[in-house]
């Protein structure tokens, strides 16, 4: 067959590639209709849980990835059209939550920066924005705690995760010789600490609220540089000196999408709950036996002071299981006469894998 038959047949299959999308489309805007009818959420994390499960059992000569980005723009369109979605995201532009939020959300939907992890809570909690995207945890730094304390005594739900492996790089106008001074969040420096010890002995490392104003001070100034993403790099011009600097090479940041409902189970899911312990001896054994007798895989505890008494201290939770199971409502009922406040966080699909 010559090449112009070849392309020929492309260009039929792409006709119908398009008019399948436009089918597509039309049914999505109808489901829409129909969610907003019942008063639930336009965006799905259940459905879309169970869209890249399929993916993951699927055949054929494209990779899963791949597949899945080719998914995830879809789903973003098939959102921006059923409703103009909005989602804050801890900035400015070019962080890490902000890649981490278009991996999850695509390209087609809106996005709003904010200053803070409290004005992502704000933003979401006045109706602002539809969902927030916010890190909680890092594989070698440990847990983010302010996104955690921010729970306490907001009423939102966490209603997806995003597993984001981070890949950090220094940049610079200068050559890396005459480096005197770098840029970065001071959570940055401790992933990379054993790299700037070896490559860059006795500069300074200077605090940034974020990568990107880390890139944009090492963009202004001679002898400057910053550790932060390629985005950022290609945003501001900055030459790459050194790629993939963190100590780690499995270095993954946990983030969270926040929302005003729980989606429904999906089979394969995950709850988080904050609870307040008695002051009491044995109290947090008595407040675990609940998880241990009605065999809960628990994944993860973290521990924060109140701030409002000293000593006292509130728990981060994970589990295996769905709120709505009977074997996890059993667990909680019976925790909850053991503890004295206890409330869930959410209940959302496992992350399938880590995204890039």
């Amino acid at each position: 067959m010559s090449l112009e038959e070849l392309r020929r047949r492309i260009d039929q299959l792409d006709e119908k590639i398009i008019a399948l999308l436009n089918e597509r489309m039309q049914i999505a805007l109808e489901t829409g209709k129909l969610k907003s009818a019942d008063g639930r959420e336009i965006y799905a994390p259940e459905r879309e849980s169970e869209i890249y499960r399929k993916i993951e059992k699927s055949g054929g000569m494209l990779p899963k990835e791949a597949l899945k980005s080719i998914y995830r723009e879809i789903m973003s369109a098939s959102l921006a059209l059923e409703k103009p979605l909005g989602i804050a995201y801890l900035g400015p532009q070019a962080t890490f939550t902000h890649l981490a939020a278009l991996s999850k959300f695509g390209s087609s939907v809106s996005y709003s920066p904010a200053t803070s992890i409290h004005q992502v809570f704000q933003e979401v909690e006045q109706k602002h924005c539809d969902y927030g995207v916010i890190p909680v945890e890092n594989s070698i730094e440990g847990a983010v705690s302010h996104s955690l304390d921010m729970f306490i005594d907001s009423e939102v739900k966490i209603c997806s995760e995003i597993l984001f492996e981070i890949s950090h790089n220094l940049m610079s106008n200068s050559e890396k010789k005459n480096i005197r001074r770098v840029y970065s969040n001071p959570q940055v420096f401790g992933q990379c600490r054993t790299w700037l010890e070896t490559h860059l002995p006795g500069v300074d490392l200077i605090d940034t609220a974020s990568t990107t104003a880390a890139a944009q001070r090492a963009q202004k100034e001679d002898g400057a540089a910053a550790i932060a993403s390629k985005l950022a790099a290609t945003l501001y011009n900055l030459p790459i000196l050194a790629a993939n600097i963190q100590d780690f090479a499995q270095n993954v940041t946990r983030f969270i999408v926040i929302g005003r409902q729980i989606p429904k189970p999906t089979g394969t899911d995950k709850t988080s709950i904050l609870v307040s312990i008695k002051d009491k001896v044995g109290a947090l054994y008595e407040m675990l036996t609940p998880i241990r007798k009605h065999k809960v895989n628990m994944s993860k505890i973290e521990s924060r002071p109140s701030k409002k008494k000293a000593w006292d201290y509130y728990f981060f939770i994970d589990f295996e299981g769905h709120v709505e199971k009977p074997k996890v409502k059993r667990m909680l009922e019976e925790m909850e006469g053991k503890v004295k406040f206890l409330k869930v966080l959410g209940s959302y699909p496992a992350s399938l894998a880590r995204e890039t």
